[in-house]
């Protein structure tokens, strides 16, 4: 009994495990977009993704006071400090046009192309 309690044990811990490497390998493989703010302003101001693949942004911020890169449609929330960098992670997403904003400068806008 304590061998076959052993022997499941070691079953899920090495499953579990293989699940994990699984999910590093998928997101390796996720495109990385990268933004720049600089001078309060979005360069560029449009990126472009592809469609039903997850991906990162990288947002740097050249300005000296910090950033609040956020969507409503793409769900996200990242506050960048100044002289700052901050990666937001975004699901997978149908084609269309997705925009974001700074919030703390929200005269400070771009988009999304997902196609």
């Amino acid at each position: 009994m304590i061998a076959t309690l052993k022997s499941l044990s070691v079953s899920i811990v090495l499953g579990l495990a293989s699940c994990g490497a699984g999910s590093l390998a998928a997101s390796a493989q996720d495109a990385t977009l990268q933004i720049t703010v600089q001078n309060g302003r979005f360069q560029p101001a449009e990126l472009h993704a592809p469609a039903n693949k997850g991906f990162t942004i990288v947002v740097k911020n050249n300005d000296a006071k910090p950033v609040e890169f956020e969507s409503v449609s793409l769900r996200v929330e990242k506050v960048i400090a100044a002289k700052g960098q901050g990666s937001v992670r975004i699901r997978a997403l149908a084609p269309g046009r997705y925009e974001f904003l700074d919030d703390f400068n929200q005269s400070n806008r771009g988009a999304i192309i997902v196609d």
